[in-house]
């Protein structure tokens, strides 16, 4: 098999695999997936790269892999973003956890201590 048509085959997948988001349960098992397909698509650009011509220029499945892969990034763009809010959001409630357990954690107060401020 050529190796674009390897390339539009595995990108399609990964598109489509992209399209689908998972609850978030399943979320581990998605992402071992995605990372396989972007490692399989990763390992064909680097042979295409490898050839002394490159053969996507005036190939006719240039235009459906530029459009692909611009939209691969688009989606991957999303799922990182969603994933970073939810770092956030598990840091803000992991937060809040420990004001509820120790609420007098961020108070500095020294009682008994006076300083005078006079010299």
């Amino acid at each position: 098999m050529d190796l674009l048509q390897q390339l539009l085959q595995v990108s399609a997948q990964l598109f489509k695999h992209l399209s689908e988001l998972p609850p978030d349960k399943e979320r581990d098992d998605y992402l071992q997936i995605t990372e396989r397909l972007l490692d399989e698509r990763g390992a064909i650009i680097e042979k295409l790269q490898q050839l002394e011509v490159n053969p996507l220029p005036g190939h006719p499945f240039e235009m459906q892999l530029r459009e692909l892969d611009e939209r691969i990034r688009k989606r991957l763009k999303a799922q990182k973003d969603e994933i970073s809010t939810d770092i956030k959001n598990l840091h803000l409630s992991k937060k809040s956890e420990r004001s509820y357990v120790d609420p007098y954690a961020s108070v500095r107060v020294m009682d008994g201590s006076y300083f005078d401020g006079k010299k």
